[in-house]
């Protein structure tokens, strides 16, 4: 596996990114297009408007899929990384961090993560800077 770093810790998952959300968009607009009578042919306008529905409630649920694995891993970001604090300085993480913040924060090596924690609070640094800042990258493989 490549290593990680700023430039390339992004990650798109193919079946999601470039396959489920194209899907998802053309049947909604596809659907969409059947309830006006120059697309409809011959079918019934219930029928399409069911099409319709269908086809939105499978965006959503598209959606919401993604978004519910993102929730979930950004809580357990942010509990292994206060833990982390913890146990590297025997403090919990400033309250004051952000959730923005604290996931940015995973990416630096142990050596700079006190450190980076107590600029990001007291400077208010956006998870941009903080990982522009970080000079000995710790990868997530993981990420969803």
């Amino acid at each position: 596996m490549k290593q990680q770093s700023y430039k390339n810790h992004v990650r798109l998952h193919p079946l999601f990114h470039f396959l489920l959300v194209p899907l998802s968009a053309l049947t909604v607009i596809g659907s969409l297009l059947h309830i006006f009578p120059k697309f409809r042919g011959s079918m019934d306008l219930w029928y399409a408007i069911v099409l319709l529905m269908a086809s939105v409630a499978l965006a959503i649920a598209a959606v919401l899929t993604r978004e519910y694995a993102k929730k979930v891993q950004d809580r357990v970001i942010r509990s292994e990384e206060n833990f982390r604090h913890y146990v590297l300085t025997g403090h919990l993480l400033d309250p004051s961090l952000t959730l923005s913040q604290i996931i940015a924060l995973r990416f630096a090596s142990d050596e700079q993560f006190p450190e980076l924690c107590s600029r990001a609070a007291q400077d208010h640094l956006s998870p941009d800077d903080i990982k522009r800042s970080i000079k000995t990258w710790r990868p997530d493989y993981l990420r969803v």
